[in-house]
């Protein structure tokens, strides 16, 4: 059974609630699109968090984006109401709002400097007996297609997005995304160890063309220990890093 809560170094995500619990993945999706937003220089005073789930992703961006503000949109009403709680008890509460609504049905009156989203992983596979797991894994209600339009209905023109995907289907959505005027920036690919091959994707995309920095990281090393990418990345998160 997964743990009721995950403790990070500034902050407390409840999990007990929400269908999909904090996971390695999304940490490295949060920690590397923090990152890129520092390092580049890109506007960020508005940013969207596409299905926040515990606002894991929108929490980590907050530690590092000080002067940022975010709206987490939430379409599961138990996990919207566990994000609300993560979100008031942390320390950059003020910066943060929960919107509990179907993301297509926000009218997009505020456009966003950037969009980030984990959303549902698989379009096709098989699906489980738990419907809120089943909505939180599989593109049950919203998806690739979709998720490109809401993403360029509420992105500012100049604006970027990053994406978690499995690095399989991260190719057919690179595709989609650039027949929807998006093209990638930069890519993690993300292996689990230097044994493994890629098993997940960060994307960072916006609406110009060109060519794309391509990266990757194991998690961990021979021996089973942290690499020391992975480290640098998640140290400013991780309690024990």
């Amino acid at each position: 059974m997964a743990n009721h809560y995950f403790r990070f170094k500034q902050f407390t995500v409840y999990q007990d609630a929400c269908a999909m619990k904090v996971c390695t993945d999304a940490c490295i999706q949060g920690a590397y699109t923090a990152r890129y937003l520092l390092e580049n220089t890109l506007p960020s005073e508005k940013i969207m968090d596409i299905g926040a789930g515990t606002g894991l992703l929108g929490l980590m961006l907050a530690q590092q984006l000080t002067s940022s503000n975010f709206t987490a949109v939430e379409l599961d009403s138990a996990a919207a109401i566990q994000a609300s709680g993560n979100i008031a008890a942390a320390p950059w509460a003020n910066r943060m709002q929960l919107v509990a609504t179907d993301v297509r049905e926000l009218p997009a009156t505020a456009l966003y400097d950037f969009i980030i989203t984990n959303p549902p992983f698989y379009e096709a596979d098989l699906k489980s007996n738990d419907h809120l797991r089943n909505q939180a894994m599989h593109a049950t209600t919203l998806n690739y297609a979709a998720l490109l339009k809401v993403i360029a209905d509420h992105l500012q023109p100049e604006g970027a997005f990053s994406i978690l995907l499995p690095w399989r289907p991260f190719a057919d959505f690179t595709a989609l995304a650039a027949d929807s005027g998006f093209y990638a920036r930069q890519v993690l690919q993300v292996r689990q160890s230097v044994q493994h091959e890629y098993f997940r994707s960060v994307g960072i995309f916006s609406r110009r063309e060109g060519v794309t920095d391509m990266q990757e990281m194991a998690i961990r090393e021979a021996g089973n220990v942290y690499s020391s990418a992975f480290t640098d990345l998640l140290k400013p998160y991780y309690l024990y890093l």
